[in-house]
């Protein structure tokens, strides 16, 4: 079975680990300016379409546990990229939303996004890019 899974005694996970090193390495650089952790680059990125998420939802978005996310949150909150209000039938759900100077980062962050992964991808066929996504998929729901 691991032969199957390791091709050419490379492992796909330790792939994956060198490849998130190095694209948050690339991320950080090129988003310098803004200042931010790479955990709050990917808050701002999850939050760029604009729609408010509860703290569930965007943890679950991140990758994160909500607990490990409100050090996250508190942060952004404090640069008044986010504000975190109650809902008004939920008293225990707290939805975050990006502040004016936050849609202004997340939009900065997320063209930086698309602008990595274009470049990167460019001349990879679309049936690769697809089995990478499922690849993707698979590692997802293995660790959930």
């Amino acid at each position: 079975m691991s032969s199957e899974i390791v091709l050419s005694g490379r492992s796909a996970l330790l792939a994956l680990q060198r490849a998130t090193h190095a694209t948050l390495h690339l991320i950080t650089t090129e988003l310098v300016d803004l200042d931010l952790t790479a955990s709050e680059i990917n808050a701002l990125a999850n939050l760029a379409d604009g729609r408010g998420r509860t703290v569930s939802e965007l943890a679950a978005a991140v990758g994160a546990r909500p607990t490990t996310l409100t050090s996250v949150l508190d942060r952004l909150e404090r640069r008044d990229h986010i504000t975190r209000t109650t809902r008004a039938n939920d008293r225990r759900s707290v939805l975050i939303e990006l502040t004016g100077s936050g849609r202004a980062a997340a939009a900065v962050v997320a063209q930086t996004l698309a602008d990595v992964e274009s470049r990167a991808l460019a001349g990879l066929p679309a049936g690769a890019i697809a089995g990478f996504h499922s690849v993707l998929d698979a590692l997802i729901k293995e660790g959930s």
